[in-house]
């Protein structure tokens, strides 16, 4: 208790001792000091106004890049979707590009050259010549008799007599020759109208091709417009020919390629093998300072040769031969002491590869390449597969069968316009391509020998449509379809469907004289036709409607 008692009195004493009523002079400055501490507690308060405003701003700045991150993300995210939607879309388009392409190739190889049947949509000739109508079946039956078959009789006798006589040509042409240096000649083959028997206008001419190759150890490296190098468009169709040695690419050396050093050795090829005089490449009958081969040359050298056989052989036959025409270099005549004569081409060409492909120097009595871009282009003939195809054809076909006398009567009708009023650009290989166009596309049963009449209209019909759209293609270049047994190569099948009338594109002036010359046959063939057919009676006639073109 006492002791309670003693802190509780020991507190009030502590208490009253410092309040600070009982000392006023020792805390006389604490007014004075007030003010100072306010002040400062004012600066202090500005201070932290200040801080906090900063750190508003700072807040604020994140905030907006903060939402401007997320702005960019947005947008990020949209143009990925966006470009996603594009992808999407170019996808979508090379598809559909993909497709009608292959469309487009499918339309090539299955109807690259456009053909209709007798019921097709095709009346341009109805429209322009409403009046023009094929004689009936019983007169172009009496026309092909009296006209055709009365004038081809003597085709088989003169192929026998002008081959014949070709091959002891060539043979004589052989023994003269230097096997060390001149070229090789191969046998002659027989090409054209002439031995596909569709000939029909005098004077008969037999068309031979002569393979011919280099001497030991060169050889010909062909390379033509669809072989992966680029040509232009005029030089479709063409091709040209280095003559090289025979090893000369099979090691792989590149040192013809390149140029070595003056102190670099090939230790695979000498000096003298890798540089070839030019009056060497010239023997070769190349182009002056290169290696490929020279038509002109070729054809000189030809010409040449087979003088000197005629030469040789001479005093065996009881006739002149001579080179007929100079503008065809290998065109002969047989000129008999009667007065009668026998007229037939021989013509060198280059194999391509292992086919019956040839390039051919120059095209007797042809228009097909009248303008050839230089002496080291040649042009391909198909000749060879041309005939194959027509005599695999003929197999199929009814007994009889019409197409070679729609050929033969076309051919008659278009070489009498043209000897009224004069040559034009539509030659018979136009219309040979014409009649293997529509072989490949009808069934056999077509070709009846009844049906001529409708198949010469048919032919018509198409030429006409092909003059109208300036595009005759090529029957084998770009045809997929040809038949596996021909043996064709197949980078001609993949090609580029060639049009031979686009020469006539460019060339109004010949495109306008073919059409006009084509326009006034279709006017003019009754009339050439009733010129040499026989009178029919008017009994035969009655009965039999004639289908207007």
């Amino acid at each position: 208790m006492p002791v309670g008692l003693f802190r509780v009195c020991l507190l009030v004493i502590t208490a009253i001792v410092n309040h600070p009523l009982f000392f006023p002079k020792e805390n006389g400055t604490v007014p004075e000091n007030t003010e100072e501490i306010i002040q400062k507690m004012k600066e202090r308060e500005e201070s932290l106004r200040l801080e906090q405003l900063r750190l508003e701003q700072e807040i604020a700045d994140q905030e907006a890049t903060q939402k401007a991150l997320e702005k960019a993300a947005v947008v990020v995210e949209e143009s990925k979707e966006e470009k996603v939607r594009w992808d999407m879309w170019t996808a979508l388009s090379m598809v559909i590009f993909l497709l009608i392409e292959l469309w487009r190739q499918d339309f090539q190889e299955g109807n690259w050259q456009d053909i209709g049947g007798e019921e097709d949509d095709m009346a341009v000739l109805g429209k322009a010549f409403k009046g023009v109508a094929l004689p009936d079946k019983a007169v172009l039956a009496s026309f092909y008799e009296k006209r055709i078959l009365g004038t081809t009789g003597d085709m088989a006798r003169m192929r026998e007599m002008v081959e014949g006589f070709a091959d002891d040509l060539l043979e004589a042409l052989r023994s003269i020759c230097n096997r060390d240096a001149d070229m090789e000649v191969e046998d002659c083959m027989g090409v054209g109208s002439m031995y596909e028997n569709w000939r029909v206008r005098k004077p008969f001419v037999c068309d031979l091709i002569v393979p011919f190759a280099p001497p030991e150890p060169y050889c010909f490296r062909c390379q033509t417009w669809c072989s992966g190098d680029s040509f232009p468009p005029d030089e479709q169709g063409y091709g040209t020919i280095k003559v090289c040695r025979a090893d000369e690419d099979e090691t792989g050396c590149i040192c013809d390629k390149t140029k070595l050093g003056e102190d670099m050795l090939c230790l695979l090829h000498s000096q003298v093998s890798s540089t070839r005089p030019s009056s060497e490449m010239e023997d070769l009958l190349c182009f002056k300072n290169t290696q490929y081969l020279d038509a002109d040359q070729v054809m000189k050298w030809f010409q040449i040769a087979v003088t000197k056989a005629w030469n040789r052989i001479s005093h065996k036959y009881e006739f002149d031969l001579s080179f007929s025409l100079l503008d065809s270099p290998g065109a002969l005549k047989i000129k008999f002491k009667s007065g009668k004569s026998i007229a037939f081409n021989l013509t060198p060409v280059v194999q391509y590869e292992n086919s019956d492909v040839y390039f051919i120097s120059h095209f007797p009595r042809s228009s097909l390449a009248a303008d050839v871009p230089s002496n080291t282009h040649w042009f391909l003939t198909f000749a060879v597969y041309e005939r194959r195809f027509i005599q695999l054809v003929s197999k199929t076909l009814p007994a009889n069968a019409c197409h070679v006398s729609c050929l033969q009567i076309l051919s008659f009708l278009h070489g009498k316009q043209c000897s009224l009023t004069g040559p034009s650009g539509l030659t018979n290989y136009h219309l040979k391509t014409v009649l293997l166009h529509l072989l490949q596309a009808r069934p056999s049963q077509d070709w009846a020998p009844e049906k001529l009449e409708a198949r010469l209209q048919d032919m018509l019909k198409f030429l006409e449509k092909c003059l109208h759209e300036k595009k005759l293609y090529h029957f084998f270049i770009g045809n997929g379809k040809v038949p596996a047994e021909l043996g064709f190569p197949i980078i001609f099948q993949r090609a580029e469907p060639l049009n031979l009338f686009r020469p006539f594109v460019l060339r109004r002036d010949i495109y306008r004289k073919m059409v006009d010359t084509f326009h006034e046959m279709l006017r003019n063939m009754s009339a050439l036709i009733n010129e040499y057919t026989v009178h029919i009676p008017l009994a035969h006639t009655n009965g039999i409607r004639k289908e207007p073109l």
